[in-house]
């Protein structure tokens, strides 16, 4: 029996985490278990977790810690069940049957690894569902196409190639991504999970894409595909916050053609 434990890392937001919780609350399935890492520096989320009842599957850690990785190697290290997604606080499960989709996914295809699904997100000024099945030979894109908030990765994976490495600041996810690239994954086309556009990558976006760029170098040498890709990125985010921008991604969208 699959069993999905959920992890959600916070700091000094409990309003985002609330938004967080309802979204899990309201599933059709509940989680097996959810965890909440806080590493605040105010007492707000550790007061309202003791003083608010929470359902029999939530527990949580309120401690400092070092940075994101260590908050998800906490979180991933607390876990029981057997396959483990990473919900980030802001960040909400789709809608009602979001947990019913990742399951099914896992019981109809057995030797699956990891699951991914289309994320619900802000683009260029419009709210799109991005996301297709990941391809290996396409990591000198960085993480196109596969979204961190809707990956599901069997808990055996993190014993295998290693939790998240503490060093990185925004490139966690991709540098896992990296080392999990092997193993066999599916993907749901459907929306999974609906991004919070004011996290941490979203609002550094050119150093998360620096940082992602170096570790897929570590991993497989200097690329010119990727090095051009880089510059594409940078101009494509430059343009995306310009008028104009906006407006040619908004006939991209019309045209169906969000996930190219």
């Amino acid at each position: 029996m699959n069993r999905i434990s959920l992890v959600t890392i916070c700091f000094n937001n409990l309003d985002e985490l609330v938004k967080t919780c309802a979204s899990v609350d309201e599933q059709d399935m509940h989680p097996f278990e959810h965890i909440i890492i806080d590493g605040s520096s105010k007492e707000d989320i550790k007061n309202y977790l003791n003083s608010t009842p929470q359902p029999p599957y939530r527990r949580w850690l309120c401690e400092r810690d070092k940075g994101i990785s260590d908050a998800f190697n906490k979180g991933v290290a607390l876990c029981t069940g057997n396959i483990i997604n990473l919900l980030n606080s802001g960040d909400t499960l789709y809608d009602s049957k979001a947990l019913c989709r990742v399951q099914k996914a896992f019981d109809e295809n057995p030797d699956a690894q990891w699951v991914h699904g289309k994320l619900y997100t802000l683009r260029g000024g419009i709210w799109v569902a991005i996301g297709k099945p990941f391809d290996r030979s396409l990591l000198y894109k960085g993480m196109r196409g596969t979204m961190h908030p809707t990956m599901f990765l069997r808990r055996e994976l993190y014993a295998k190639h290693g939790t998240f490495d503490t060093s990185l600041k925004m490139a966690m996810d991709y540098d896992l991504l990296c080392r999990i690239a092997d193993e066999k994954s599916f993907f749901i086309d459907a929306p999974i999970t609906t991004f919070d556009p004011e996290g941490v990558s979203t609002a550094n976006y050119v150093k998360a894409m620096q940082e992602s760029y170096a570790q897929y170098r570590k991993y497989f040498g200097y690329s010119a595909k990727q090095q051009l890709w880089e510059y594409r990125q940078r101009l494509m985010h430059w343009l995306l916050h310009t008028p104009v921008g906006r407006g040619l991604y908004k006939l991209k969208v019309k045209a169906g053609k969000e996930n190219a």
